[in-house]
């Protein structure tokens, strides 16, 4: 299955200019679904491509900016949410690596988290754009109603209702 915001780039056509990627209203539709969210107003990235030689073959460093606006749902009143981000991105797509047992533990350092595997000679770079932003997302994001929203529901706050809500309730007998 092709992701909704597909951008394959060949190794061997990379150029020096920045790469502009901008979704079109169907992509953001369609990612926005995927996601779990109202919807997505914008998404762009503005990335230089570098490429490297590794032992493993080539790969290429991604590094620019993330921008992008969307609209959630407010996790406790439903209410429509707008939110988004402007932050530097940096991926790194290198060849497969060495194969793993399943249950052998591996470590891996900042960098390593940050690398995306491709075969052949093109990587997907609008798909990692996509899993960027979707990093980016609260899935607990709450907006100005939610304390409202909480009252009316009759979900009190974890003071309230905490381990030390026995003691509070014990000093509002006393005096």
């Amino acid at each position: 299955m092709t992701p909704e915001f597909s951008r394959p780039f060949d190794l061997r056509q990379l150029g020096s200019a920045p790469v502009t990627l901008s979704a079109n209203e169907s992509e953001r539709a369609a990612l926005a679904k995927r996601f779990g969210i109202v919807s997505i107003e914008r998404l762009e990235a503005v990335l230089t491509l570098t490429p490297e030689d590794t032992p493993r073959g080539k790969a290429v460093l991604a590094t620019g900016t993330l921008s992008a606006r969307w609209v959630q749902s407010c996790a406790v009143s439903g209410e429509d949410l707008p939110a988004g981000t402007d932050e530097p991105v940096t991926m790194r797509f290198v060849p497969p690596g060495e194969d793993h047992a399943p249950d052998e533990e591996i470590e891996l350092s900042d960098c390593d988290c940050d690398e995306i595997e491709y075969e052949g000679t093109s990587f997907d770079l609008g798909e990692a754009v996509a899993q960027s932003m979707a990093l980016a997302i609260d899935p607990f994001a709450t907006g100005p109603d939610a304390d409202r929203a909480r009252t009316e529901a009759g979900i009190v706050s974890e003071t309230a209702s905490g381990p030390f809500a026995a003691l509070a309730g014990l000093k509002l007998k006393k005096d």
